[in-house]
């Protein structure tokens, strides 16, 4: 039972084609983040999505590396339906989060955002 993957679908949770705000995209990392920390496997589904920007992948999918290992990222995240163009896009993203989150301290220094801080 612990391989039942769960397919998450971009447009279903934000309603529409276009990944390009942030609160869209904390929509999508709430509804994933539960999942990866149960252990289970989840697809992201990109299909029928037009436009994808790098703020929406940042907070969706960048901002899992604030919550979890890489290792355990890389186990139970897969992500489909992108064009290879957003492929690269989220390669990068994803490369600067594990930067970032490799040492937050040093980031928010240097590039600090007013209120956003984590609500427990």
């Amino acid at each position: 039972m612990m391989n039942d993957r769960v397919n998450i679908r971009v447009v279903d949770i934000i309603g529409g084609p276009l990944c390009i705000s942030a609160e869209d995209g904390q929509k999508v990392f709430e509804k994933v983040l539960p999942l990866l920390k149960n252990g289970k496997p989840v697809t992201i589904s990109f299909d029928h999505v037009s436009i994808v920007i790098s703020l929406f992948l940042n907070v969706a999918i960048g901002q899992l590396y604030g919550s979890l290992s890489e290792d355990e990222v890389r186990a139970l995240v897969q992500v489909e339906g992108l064009s290879g163009e957003d492929m690269e896009l989220l390669k990068r993203v994803v490369d600067n989060a594990k930067k970032y989150y490799a040492n937050p301290k040093g980031y928010d220094a240097a590039w600090h955002e007013e209120g956003n801080e984590d609500e427990q």
